[in-house]
Formats: C-alpha cells, sequence, structure tokens
C-alpha cells in the first residue's frame, strides 16, 4: 500500500510518496502557475497511491485544485487531516482545538515521535509558528509571527519610500535601505524567536529540543544561537504517522 502525503501551505505544496519502504518527497511552488499543471508534472509519473491525506492551510482555490486533481487522476478521495484533542500521545491544548492548523498538529505529532522529552517546534513559512510540547504530551501552546516575506512586503507596502529591490541581509550593519530591510526582519525575526524559546524554557521546566521545519529554517538558524534539531520534512513525518492509525 502507499500513500501520497501532502502538506499544503500557503506559499508552498510539499508531498511524500510512501509505501513498502518507500519514501520519495517533493515541493511546489505553484505562484501564478495552475497548480493542475504542476501537479502534472511532479505526480503523473508517481505509482497510483491507495489514500492521499493532507494537511491544507492554504486558500480554498487551492484545496479545490487538489481535491479536483487526486480525484481525477487516481479517483481516490482527497483525505483533509484536522487537528484533535487527543492523538499519539499529544493533548491539544487549544481552547477549540480544531483550530489549530494541521500542519503545527502533525508537526507536534512528529516530535512527540523523535522524542519524550520537553519539545518546540519552529515552523519558518509563510508564517513563523512557535509551539510548545510538554514532556507529558502536553501542546501548552504556540505563537504565530509574519515569516521573513510577510515582514518584508509589509514594510515595502505599508511605508513611504521603502519599495527597494531585495537585499543582502549578512549583516545588521547594513549601508543601504534594501539591505537594511532584509537584515533588519531576519535579525528581528531570529531574535524574536531566542525570547520566545526563552519563555517557554520556563513553562516546560527544562530546556526543550528544538525542532526547526520550513523553508526558511536554513536561512534563521544560523541567526539563533543554540541548538537545533533541523527536520525538512517534520510535518509529512506527522502525516504519515496519522495516515498509519487509519489502515484499512
Amino acid at each position: 500500500m502507499h500513500d501520497l502525503l501532502v502538506d499544503s501551505g500557503n506559499t508552498r505544496v510539499k508531498w511524500a510518496l510512501t509505501g513498502a519502504g518507500v519514501w520519495r518527497s517533493g515541493a511546489l511552488t505553484p505562484g501564478a502557475d495552475d497548480l493542475s499543471l504542476l501537479l502534472d508534472q511532479a505526480w503523473t509519473a508517481l505509482p497510483r497511491p491507495d489514500r492521499v491525506f493532507a494537511a491544507h492551510v492554504g486558500d480554498a482555490a487551492r484545496w479545490q485544485a487538489l481535491d479536483q486533481w487526486v480525484r481525477r487522476a487516481w479517483r481516490v478521495p482527497l483525505v483533509r487531516v484536522r487537528a484533535q484533542p487527543q492523538l499519539l500521545g499529544v493533548r491539544n491544548g487549544y481552547r477549540d482545538p480544531e483550530q489549530l492548523g494541521a500542519d503545527r498538529w502533525a508537526g507536534l505529532i512528529a516530535a512527540r515521535a523523535l522524542t519524550d522529552g520537553p519539545v518546540s517546534v519552529v515552523g519558518c513559512g509563510t508564517a513563523v509558528t512557535l509551539d510548545a510540547l510538554t514532556a507529558a504530551g502536553e501542546f501548552a501552546g504556540g505563537v504565530i509571527l509574519p515569516g521573513l516575506f510577510l515582514a518584508r512586503a509589509s514594510l515595502a507596502h505599508g511605508t513611504a519610500g521603502l519599495q527597494t529591490p531585495p537585499g543582502d541581509a549578512a549583516s545588521c550593519l547594513a549601508r543601504s535601505t534594501a539591505d537594511g530591510i532584509a537584515a533588519g526582519t531576519l535579525y528581528g525575526l531570529a531574535g524574536a524567536i531566542e525570547r520566545v524559546l526563552h519563555e517557554f524554557e520556563a513553562v516546560l521546566g527544562a530546556e526543550p529540543t528544538v525542532y526547526i521545519t520550513g523553508g526558511d529554517a536554513d536561512e534563521i538558524a544560523r541567526h539563533i544561537p543554540r541548538a537545533l534539531e533541523r527536520e525538512p520534512e517534520l510535518v509529512l513525518k506527522g502525516l504519515a504517522r496519522i495516515a498509519a492509525l487509519t489502515r484499512p
């Protein structure tokens, strides 16, 4: 049996084909392109999966395009994964458990499988999310920040005279406006993440293992002065664990 796992975010669509010792993964960035055409290129040559599971946080149009493609090409349903009150050793502490993003939920599920100690999960995508998981598996909560692209776009669109080309974030001693925006958003976000992780330690009662994932993880991680475990496919690994619970 093969499962196709899909992490459908605001910017990218990440996927992995699993089963029988197989783990084959990839990513798409639709942008202005027709998603169905990109799926034709990426998925048509794949073995037909028996099931497709997706954590979707993008817009409704993207979900519709994914659902239509899967049903047309493979004639299998696209199962939308949602956060639950409790699953696989993780207890959801959100006031309304279903409001927790499916990608964050899957990341917590995967992190719980990687260690039985306290955990922080940092997702560096269009938005940056930080989530705290106790050693007992209780999701204690987290924060959501604008990611690098959103932070830079907000400065360009919301401030007169700052609509500049992309800059160089190599130094916080920037000598151009473009570089100042690039460095300021990167160093500012890294500093915010470090501060939140410090606050998490007080809640968790010990220094947590920190897993960092997402498209901007490598760039941001270089500026965070602590040990970080890089897990680029953390959400997909969580989806694989969730899918394994629902074997026919």
